[in-house]
C-alpha cells in the first residue's frame, strides 16, 4: 500500500497553525517528508480508486494548509523524491539533500501527468526544465537539482548540513520570519504595483512587533536580542 504520510503531516500543520506554536519553531520529522521508494509502485495501485466526488483532493488539501503555513518548513531529502514525493519536497521553504537522492516527476510513464505538484514546482525552477521533467518523466541528479535552484544544499554529511542551516534561523526573530513569510506567499502572484502597495503596508507593521522593539534595543545595546516572538 502507499505509505500513508499525509493525515501526519497535516497533524503537524495543524499544529503550527496554533498562535502559540507559530511564535516559536517545530521540527518537521524527516521521515515525513523524505519520499519513499515504494510510493510510486503503490501509486499505480491507488491511483484509480480516488473520491472523485470531492473536487478537492487530499495533497491538494496538503498543499493548501502549507500554503498557509506561516512556519518555515526544512526538508530533509535522504532517498529517491519522486512524483508526490516531489510536492511534498517543493512545498517546504528550504530543502537539503544528500548527494545519491535522484528528483523526478515519472508520472506519464504509467500514464498519467503530474498536476497539484505543478502549483508549487512552477515558482521553484525554470519552465524549460519543468516540462522536461513532466514530459519525459526522467529524473534529475541532486546535483543537478542544486543547479536549477530546486534544493538549498547538497552535502554527503545530511545531518550536518541541516543543522548548520537550522542554527542559521534559529537565533532569528520567530515574528519577524513568520510576518516575512505571510508577506511572501501573499506577493508571489501579484502584479508589480499590488505587489507595492501591500509591502508598503507590511513594512510598517514589521516595526510594531514586540521582537523588532527588542532588536533594535538589543542592537543599541551592543548584546543578543532575546525573542518572544510577538
Amino acid at each position: 500500500p502507499v505509505p500513508n504520510i499525509q493525515p501526519p503531516l497535516q497533524r503537524l500543520l495543524a499544529r503550527l497553525a496554533d498562535p502559540a506554536a507559530a511564535r516559536r519553531f517545530v521540527p518537521l520529522s524527516s521521515a515525513a517528508i523524505t519520499a519513499h521508494s515504494d510510493t510510486l509502485r503503490g501509486l499505480v495501485t491507488e491511483l484509480f480508486v480516488t473520491d472523485f466526488s470531492d473536487p478537492i483532493g487530499h495533497l491538494a488539501a496538503l498543499l493548501r494548509v502549507v500554503k498557509a503555513s506561516r512556519v518555515p518548513l526544512v526538508a530533509r531529502v535522504n532517498g529517491a523524491c519522486m512524483a508526490g514525493g516531489m510536492g511534498l519536497m517543493s512545498m517546504c521553504d528550504l530543502a537539503v539533500a544528500a548527494p545519491h537522492v535522484v528528483f523526478g516527476l515519472p508520472e506519464v510513464k504509467i500514464g498519467v501527468f503530474p498536476a497539484q505538484v505543478l502549483s508549487v514546482l512552477q515558482h521553484l525552477i525554470p519552465r524549460r526544465k519543468l516540462v522536461e521533467m513532466c514530459i519525459t518523466g526522467e529524473p534529475l541528479t541532486s546535483a543537478e537539482a542544486l543547479e536549477i535552484g530546486l534544493v538549498n544544499y547538497v552535502d554527503a554529511d545530511l545531518d550536518g548540513r541541516l543543522n548548520w542551516l537550522l542554527g542559521r534561523l534559529l537565533d532569528k526573530s520567530p515574528a519577524a520570519i513568520r510576518r516575512g513569510l505571510y508577506t511572501m506567499k501573499k506577493i508571489e502572484s501579484m502584479a508589480f504595483e499590488e505587489s507595492m502597495s501591500f509591502t508598503e503596508s507590511q513594512i510598517a507593521l514589521f516595526t510594531l512587533t514586540e521582537d523588532a522593539r527588542e532588536g533594535k534595543l538589543a542592537f543599541q545595546e551592543k548584546r543578543a536580542p532575546q525573542w518572544t516572538g510577538r
